[in-house]
């Protein structure tokens, strides 16, 4: 990223191009999300495209900001923006209001905003550059200006006022998905539904995955299928999946329709699989590169900030292409073993030759076995031509083996459960769970 901070209002009608320098429209607003104790954080870009069309960019796929204009990875979503509750526009809606400084200095108005981007890759308000009131009654005079932290002020209410949105996700913007999710589960269900239509995309996404499937099905269905199909673009493939073969067949084929083509297309190969099978419990989405690749280059993806940690312990090298299927997959590297090798050696020559992959029709109970019995965290899959298509790693198992009522689950029968786990891996009879729709892999 070419520039770390920016104001928002010189942000406005800034020209967006793709990495071929096309472009592709002008930036209109800066969209921010409110959380409790950091300053908002800036989710993505208004974009207006040809057809006064206006559509959204998540900051994830802007590569640079500077000289007035902007880059981005690649291809824009075109459907029409439409915000969501606990979203707020900058220029439409920041701007403008009113402060009051914590010090009890006074209070001021809004008339820019400047975002910066964190060590960790994201972006969030720096400063606010404010206008305190007016000491003179000329009608040329200005109030003074100065420049504030999130820290400093906070925005002027009245008495009785409601709670806003934004304010009200805010509350829950600290817990982490899963504390998310039990919070949500002990609200009345009306009061669920509603903090669940004011979560962003993303947010609603990792919370969903954390939920039993017959409150996803319950959430998925109220928000409408335009808004449901942008949340299952958030999710994992393997939970995507999951949470579409719970619905009507035709239902779930009217989401897909709607999803990205490239997110859908990953979900529908999942869908062919068996649930109690290998290719049922992977995920499409592994670190992949090629046998050249250094270990300076597969330590940086490894240390992307969305990367499950699972998924980040280990990378797969393969001959191209590198998009699963892939070509023919040469082995794993560890990152434990990438820690102790230069940062100009190869990958290829660091594989892990003791570790064979599984096939996708492998059983659900042999890669339970193959996992513990080499503490792996992660084990590849492969097709009959011997292309990678996916990794299960040992959350999908976790989630696979315990009981639909785990979440609730009081502890009391550990013993039991333990040793009905333990029987059922000696005998590889692991009950199928309520999940995907049951079926033969692609051949």
């Amino acid at each position: 990223m070419t520039a770390t901070r920016v104001f928002v209002a010189r942000l406005a009608g800034c020209s967006v191009f793709d990495p071929a320098g096309d472009r592709v429209g002008k930036v209109r607003d800066v969209l921010v999300v409110y959380r409790k104790d950091d300053p908002p954080l800036a989710v993505g870009l208004i974009v207006e495209i040809p057809g006064k069309r206006r559509v959204f960019v998540s900051m994830s796929r802007v590569t640079s900001i500077g000289s007035g204009q902007i880059i981005t990875t690649g291809l824009i979503n075109v459907r029409r923006f439409e915000q969501r509750g606990g979203e707020v526009r900058v220029i439409a809606e920041l701007l403008g209001r009113e402060v009051v400084f914590n010090n009890g200095s006074g209070e001021a108005t809004v008339e820019d905003v400047s975002i910066e981007e964190t060590k960790q890759g994201a972006w969030e308000i720096a400063q606010l550059f404010v206008r305190r009131p007016k000491a003179s009654v000329s009608l040329f005079a200005k109030g003074a200006t100065t420049f504030a932290t999130w820290s400093d002020v906070r925005e002027k209410t009245t008495v009785g006022q409601a709670q806003s949105a934004e304010q009200l996700i805010a509350t829950y913007s600290d817990l982490k998905p899963a504390d998310l999710a039990n919070t949500m589960l002990d609200l009345p269900p009306e009061r669920m539904h509603e903090v669940a239509s004011e979560l962003p995309d993303g947010r609603l996404a990792d919370v969903l995955e954390e939920m039993p499937e017959s409150e996803q099905v319950a959430i998925l269905t109220r928000l409408g299928d335009a808004r449901a199909a942008d949340v299952l673009d958030h999710m994992q493939p393997d939970d995507a999946a999951d949470l579409i073969a719970q619905l009507p067949e035709e239902h779930g084929e009217q989401l897909l329709d709607l999803m990205e083509p490239e997110e859908a297309d990953d979900v529908r190969f999942l869908l062919t699989y068996a649930p109690d099978t290998a290719g049922g419990l992977m995920t499409t989405e592994p670190i992949i590169v090629s046998a050249d690749a250094t270990v300076a280059e597969g330590l940086a993806l490894i240390r992307r900030h969305d990367l499950a940690p699972a998924l980040g312990a280990a990378i797969c090298v393969t001959l191209p292409p590198y998009e699963p299927p892939t070509g023919r997959f040469l082995g794993m590297v560890h990152f434990q073993r990438m820690l102790r090798y230069p940062p100009h050696e190869r990958l290829g020559t660091l594989l892990d030759q003791g570790l064979d992959p599984v096939t996708a029709d492998t059983s659900a109970a042999e890669v339970t076995r193959i996992l513990a019995s080499y503490d792996l965290v992660s084990v590849p899959v492969v097709d009959d031509n011997h292309r990678l298509v996916g990794v299960v790693t040992i959350d999908d198992v976790l989630d696979y083996l315990l009981p639909d009522d785990w979440r609730s689950h009081d502890g009391n029968d550990d013993v039991r459960r333990r040793a009905a786990a333990r029987s059922e891996l000696k005998t590889g009879s692991i009950p199928l769970p309520h999940g995907r729709r049951t079926g033969n892999g692609p051949n």
